[in-house]
């Protein structure tokens, strides 16, 4: 089933509202950036209020901002692969001492599933004392959790996250109040209005600027096409909800990029998809050491360039719309503070993935709504009896592990784990002699591409639970084997992702949506310009190991044979780069126009690179010629061709 939806509705300002399911606030919810009433009454006097993420140290907890739009701010994971991580620290001030009830947001993670066990545990310390509460161990939902009281004296405190278990405890925020009858609030308008009095922040947005192009998403897609932008001499804001640039490629999620470039008629269009990937085949490969996915190559060339304003770790969850639906200006987040700035522009690029400002602005999008690809969660293991591999672990206790090795100590022993997946007596890539779809050798098939989740979940609403779906899945296998099996018994998990490496999600419309069938019969589309040469790659859950997991499936299968082959390279046309009620809204990445079929060929990243240079060109033919997107193809598409016979190092001299 696919859901279609033109929304046409929504307040010329959008602004996605705290602890709200996204699929919400357009209808019910959304609200104007100033008109958020953040009185101070509503926050006890003396209360402080601590934003985990604000942390002055995170140590070994990963901030995650992937649910942002859901519950309405970033967290802390301790994700240490089942050995606890290091505190997460930080200080306050006591105005006036006294007596405080303390209260930390934080889930249960486990008991969406009523797993048995509480594996996301952890402590809060203040002046280096713990609480005597434990922390992550109730209630499936985000909740305040009380933890007692504590007498402060007037001055400054301490206060630590201390992890007990090492399998992704998370915290949101604490919160000490004056003891009272006060409960704060747990959802929705009550929590947003509380959380920005408490934190001081002003309910309107600071100005961040005013620029030609501002590229929403700094994956593969976005880098390029604000690279390719800057190049054509704009002026270019490119805005990235993480601290690394690269999206699915990145260290993070560690997708080798995949698509071919480079091809007559226009053999310049994969220039700069070249520049900000590593292209030593002999790296090739998913879920290998981070140092392989070129983050820093693909940061040194964005910061080179002297027209792009780069913003790491700001969020954009809200939009600004003026007359005929055209987008004025976007309100991003800063991950960290929860400080928000508007930028603004003529024109504008969702390269999000989840088309976040396509579905703010009111563009109309399709998505399915059942049976759609899922998210994977690459992961590896490493001997540490081998010195070679050893030295690469990027595990949490890196220095202890080293230690241990060097005493001999090689074993590598892991705890059962009763609230994952069960998979004591069932099959799964790499068990036995179970292999996944083109898996080879046993070791190869743990954490391949095919570990995937979330085939009949929301991409945007369900992803903490997707991601967490394939952590179970992860360590319910590793425990099988380990302590069922006892294979391996000195190696251990040696990286696991915890951003989900999404494949599906919304797709904006443009004047065109490109079909699967068009792949097939070849159609040829006068304004052809970016190539493609992944087949027809869909997935769905593998029936060879979904029985005893329905609706819950983690190993995908991909589609193969003739039906889902073309002739290579087939040319997706400029109309499916721009949204067809949006004016001055282009689009680069998964979120383009295309139905679901050809989704699964154009998806892979050096493809949506490619996207990107065209939109980068373009959209410096708007801005010579004070035009829309759409005009480009009416108007100007011979000077399109003619720009992309360019080389992507073109760089057009500014006065």
């Amino acid at each position: 089933m696919v859901l279609r939806l033109k929304k046409s509705n929504c307040f010329s300002i959008c602004w996605v509202t705290m602890k709200l399911p996204i699929f919400f606030f357009c209808a019910a919810f959304l609200i104007q950036a100033g008109s958020i009433s953040a009185s101070a009454q509503e926050v006890p006097n003396g209360a402080i209020f601590l934003e985990a993420e604000s942390f002055d140290e995170l140590g070994g907890w990963d901030l995650d901002q992937q649910s942002m739009d859901v519950m309405g701010s970033p967290y802390l994971l301790a994700h240490g692969l089942g050995v606890p991580v290091k505190d997460a620290t930080s200080r306050f001030k006591v105005a006036t001492g006294g007596k405080f009830q303390v209260w930390v947001r934080t889930r249960d993670w486990v008991a969406t599933w009523n797993a048995p066990g509480t594996p996301g545990r952890f402590e809060l310390w203040i002046d280096g004392k713990p609480l005597k509460e434990n922390f992550g161990t109730k209630n499936a939902n985000w909740h305040w959790h009380a933890g007692g009281e504590i007498e402060l004296q007037a001055g400054d405190h301490t206060i630590a996250l201390h992890d007990l278990t090492g399998f992704n405890g998370r915290c949101d925020a604490i919160l000490l109040t004056p003891v009272s009858d006060f409960v704060p609030p747990d959802e929705g308008l009550a929590l947003t209005k509380f959380r920005l009095a408490a934190l001081g922040i002003p309910t309107a947005p600071v100005d961040g600027g005013d620029f030609d192009l501002v590229v929403c998403g700094g994956g593969i897609a976005g880098t390029a096409a604000a690279v390719s932008a800057a190049r054509q001499g704009l002026s270019v804001a490119l805005i990235q909800d993480r601290h690394v640039l690269g999206g699915n490629g990145s260290s993070e999620v560690r997708v080798w990029p995949e698509g071919k470039t480079n091809f007559e008629p226009y053999p310049h269009i994969g220039d700069i998809v070249r520049e900000l990937i590593d292209t030593d085949e002999t790296k090739r490969g998913n879920a290998k050491s981070g140092d392989r996915y070129a983050d820093q190559q693909r940061l040194q060339i964005v910061q080179r360039e002297p027209n792009i304003k780069l913003m790491l770790g700001y969020r954009i969850n809200g939009i600004e719309l003026g007359l005929n639906r055209k987008i004025i200006a976007v309100i991003a987040q800063d991950v960290r503070s929860g400080r928000r700035l508007r930028i603004a522009a003529e024109l504008f690029a969702d390269c999000t993935g989840d088309a976040t400002v396509g579905y703010l602005a009111g563009a109309d999008f399709e998505m399915a709504t059942e049976g759609k690809m899922g998210a994977s969660n690459l992961w590896n293991v490493m001997d540490q009896s081998d010195p070679a591999q050893m030295i690469k672990c990027e595990c949490k206790d890196k220095d202890l592990l080293s230690t241990s090795v060097s005493e001999g100590k090689v074993a590598a022993p892991f705890p059962r784990c009763p609230w994952a997946v069960d998979l004591s007596d069932k099959p799964f890539p790499g068990r036995k002699d179970f292999k996944g779809q083109w898996g080879k050798e046993p070791m190869s098939n743990l954490g391949a591409w095919f570990w995937e989740s979330g085939f009949d979940l929301d991409m945007v609403h369900d992803v903490e639970r997707i991601r967490d779906q394939n952590l179970r899945a992860m360590f319910g296998a590793w425990d099988a084997l380990k302590n069922v099996d006892g294979l391996y018994p000195n190696h251990r998990l040696g990286w696991a992702a915890f951003v989900a490496g999404k494949r599906e999600s919304r797709r904006l419309l443009g004047d065109i949506q490109v079909t699967g069938e068009d792949f097939r019969k070849s159609a040829v589309y006068t304004d052809a310009c970016f190539p493609c040469t992944w087949h027809i790659d869909v997935h769905a859950p593998d029936p060879a190991f979904s029985k005893g997991h329905e609706g819950s499936e983690f190993i995908s299968r991909a589609t193969d044979g003739a039906g889902y082959k073309y002739k290579s390279p087939y040319w997706v046309p400029y109309r499916s780069l721009y949204s067809r009620n949006i004016p001055n809204l282009f689009m680069a990445g998964r979120c383009i126009s295309v139905d679901r079929e050809a989704l699964g060929a154009v998806r892979v990243m050096r493809t949506t690179g490619m996207m990107g240079e065209i939109v980068g060109k373009a959209a410096a033919i708007c801005m010579e010629h004070e035009t829309m997107p759409r005009k480009v193809y009416e108007r100007h598409l011979d000077e399109l061709k003619q720009r992309i016979q360019q080389p992507g190092t073109y760089r057009k001299q500014t006065p």
